[in-house]
């Protein structure tokens, strides 16, 4: 039976007849505030519902045209498989079907559907998703927002009067919810936080702009809007109908769906998909302007899981419900506002195949630190795919310079912005040892070095067994290292922690507070 209440075009594509092509029954009927998705097995089918919400409007049928043709576009770029065409609803009669050259009274979107399972939020309540695929998905997405669109127009929207306009309507849009699922202390301290960053940071934005990095972005990365279908991972329904929402920086997306794992519990998937991300787009500095994003997506979730504390359909259940994860959002979006703890810098020493990126990802996903491994940071220098093979010239002295050079300038300025911040590379020679040490100590930052340490037939094994890395050291590269090893000075060994990684890591990071 169906619902009287839905409009008669809802009714008639509840029936199996509706359609050209066989379908699985009974077809399934979901809602949003602003659509309707039937789900007929082959296919799913999207309408636009007639409403204007003043930053969403389909309250024409040329608006809801067009706003189709649009979500068709856009969600090519990264799920193209699944987007199909869009497809004109005509009338005889009482009787709605898809036609050709007949005047429409609507459209809908046809999209191949999905098996059920394949989306991200499912993957994860199902125990399915792990640091492997998250950095998988950090290279998809650093692909796709090196491909997306910029132009001057876009630009325009990484002006802070631009940027700060969002944060103040999200803030005049929640005063009635202090005192309620938000605190009065939670809202200022949060408010005065994105305010300050405001007043402080224009550099940090006009650099952000400078440097294209206000983008055509997806606009509502979160678990829920991805898929992992076919052996193949996609990002689908983005925003397409507020251009504030999609021409935003790319650390927007990034923070949304770090936040999305922080609220689940998994600040462990967050890191490596963070970190992956970084490594892969070379973006390390936009993780200075990480924060206040972070705390804007938790508030906005907040916000309009606050929105329905106000809907009197809703029951007492599903009210406490609301208000409970209403309050977790703003006691997460409050977190991220908190002052910056003290940044640190780990150097992680020792010879290729001696166990630096895999002490590095450990200590990352226990902590929240960034990696910075100089295979990457070299290549990005060069302009060499992180993949690709680099030549003599990619290791010449001249090269390693600047390598080191940039992997402490980095360093320094994302630990400076409280980050604790690992320097991932052999540091066999003293100079750049020492060149990090005195630049740490004169910015009163706090360095150690651990020193990772694996005997030579270890060291052989494991350059023989590496697959799928960037890096691009061998195993007969080992000797020649050991060779040209500088060790520690009196001085250096102060700030030396031996690890040795052929033991199990967790005891001995425990055991120097890590």
């Amino acid at each position: 039976m169906t619902d009287a209440a839905l409009p008669l075009l809802i009714q008639q594509m509840l029936q199996p007849e509706f359609y050209p092509h066989a379908v699985e029954t009974p077809v399934q009927l979901y809602q949003t505030h602003c659509s309707y998705v039937l789900l007929t097995g082959p296919y799913a089918y999207k309408l636009k519902k007639p409403v204007n919400f003043g930053f969403l409007d389909y309250s024409t049928l040329e608006k809801r045209q067009h706003f189709l043709q649009e979500e068709l576009r856009l969600n090519q770029r990264t799920a193209a498989p699944l987007y199909q065409q869009v497809l004109a609803i005509s009338q005889t009669g009482d009787r709605y079907q898809f036609s050709e050259g007949e005047p429409a009274e609507e459209y809908a979107l046809q999209m191949k559907q999905f098996p059920k399972g394949c989306l991200f939020s499912e993957q994860f309540e199902a125990g399915h998703l792990d640091t492997e695929v998250m950095r998988q998905l950090a290279g998809v997405v650093a692909d796709f927002h090196a491909r997306t669109w910029v132009d001057d127009h876009v630009r325009s929207y990484g002006q802070v009067a631009q940027i700060r306009k969002a944060f103040d309507e999200n803030y005049q849009q929640t005063l009635s919810y202090v005192g309620g699922p938000q605190t009065q202390t939670q809202f200022q301290e949060t408010k005065a936080f994105s305010d300050r960053f405001f007043d402080t940071q224009s550099d940090l934005f006009a650099a952000r702009t400078a440097a294209d990095k206000i983008r055509e972005c997806h606009g509502d990365l979160h678990l829920g809007n991805l898929c992992r279908w076919d052996d193949q991972l996609f990002l689908f329904d983005c925003i397409e109908f507020n251009e504030p929402f999609r021409f935003v920086d790319t650390m927007y997306d990034i923070a949304f769906l770090v936040m999305d794992l922080d609220a689940r519990g998994r600040q462990d998937l967050g890191t490596a998909f963070l970190n992956a991300y970084a490594e892969m787009s070379g973006d390390w500095e936009g993780l200075q302007i990480l924060p206040l994003y972070l705390s804007r997506q938790a508030y906005v979730r907040a916000k309009v899981t606050s929105f329905l504390l106000d809907d009197p359909a809703i029951d007492s259940d599903r009210r406490q419900q609301a208000f409970d994860q209403a309050s977790a959002y703003y006691r997460l979006a409050h977190a991220y506002a908190q002052p910056a703890l003290q940044g640190e810098l780990l150097l992680l020493s020792g010879l290729s195949g001696s166990g630096k990126s895999t002490l590095g990802r450990t200590i990352a996903e226990r902590q929240r630190a960034i990696i910075l491994r100089s295979d990457a940071v070299r290549k990005h220098l060069a302009g060499v795919p992180l993949f690709e093979r680099g030549g003599p010239e990619l290791y010449s002295a001249e090269m390693s310079d600047r390598t080191y050079n940039r992997l402490l300038q980095l360093g320094l300025c994302l630990a400076r912005a409280g980050y604790r911040v690992i320097l991932d590379a052999k540091y066999d020679r003293q100079a750049y040892r020492n060149a990090a040490i005195a630049a740490a100590q004169s910015q009163e930052i706090p360095i150690r070095i651990l020193h990772c340490q694996a005997s030579e037939s270890t060291l052989r094994q494991r350059l023989q067994d590496r697959q799928g890395d960037i890096a691009d050291a061998t195993a007969n590269l080992v000797s020649q290292q050991l060779a040209a090893w500088q060790d520690f000075s009196t001085e250096e060994q102060t700030s030396v922690q031996a690890i040795a990684t052929e033991e199990p890591l967790a005891e001995q990071l425990d055991a120097i507070g890590l």
